[in-house]
């Protein structure tokens, strides 16, 4: 994506533009081409399951595995690929997958009136949490790929996390 359009936010790491990739819903798996800076599409998952909420990345941010900071937003509506929209961190999700940390941020859409009363990935009804957990649990498997999902982490987690990547590349 062209830099005029892509930027971490003033309010950042607190709350943070997020770039989509893949909507609420999808089954079709969307990245990011590092050369073209066009969202491309990677693959369309193995399975009956979508993608429970938006999914995407904090522009501009680097992580140990070399990929922009991944976030789910948490959302009424699907956003399309490519969109940018305001969130704010209330967890963090620690994963490994394929023996490499991937860690998701949780956040919720700061300008969505249904989401953004949240603060902490406490205030999450439990089921909803199972759901994000097991939606990444399920859709690696299905792709013979080893993930580990840990315990979710607060909101602390999260933020002092994007203070450590929130760098500009």
């Amino acid at each position: 994506m062209p830099d005029v359009f892509v930027y971490v936010g003033p309010g950042a790491p607190a709350v943070f533009n997020c770039v989509v990739e893949i909507g609420k819903g999808s089954k079709v798996k969307y990245e990011l081409d590092k050369k073209s800076s066009l969202i491309v599409v990677d693959r369309v998952l193995y399975s009956s399951v979508v993608y429970p909420h938006n999914y995407g990345f904090i522009p501009r941010t680097i992580c140990e595995d070399s990929d922009p900071m991944d976030v789910l937003v948490l959302m009424q509506e699907p956003v399309i690929p490519g969109y940018f929209l305001r969130a704010r961190a209330i967890g963090l999700m620690p994963m490994i997958d394929q023996g490499e940390k991937d860690d998701k941020i949780i956040a919720v859409c700061a300008d969505d009136p249904g989401f953004r009363h949240y603060t902490d990935i406490k205030e999450i009804p439990p089921h909803r949490l199972a759901e994000i957990r097991r939606f990444f649990e399920d859709y690696k498997k299905n792709e013979n790929k080893e993930v580990a999902v840990e315990d979710f982490l607060p909101a602390e987690a999260a933020i002092e996390g994007g203070h450590q990547i929130l760098h500009v590349r």
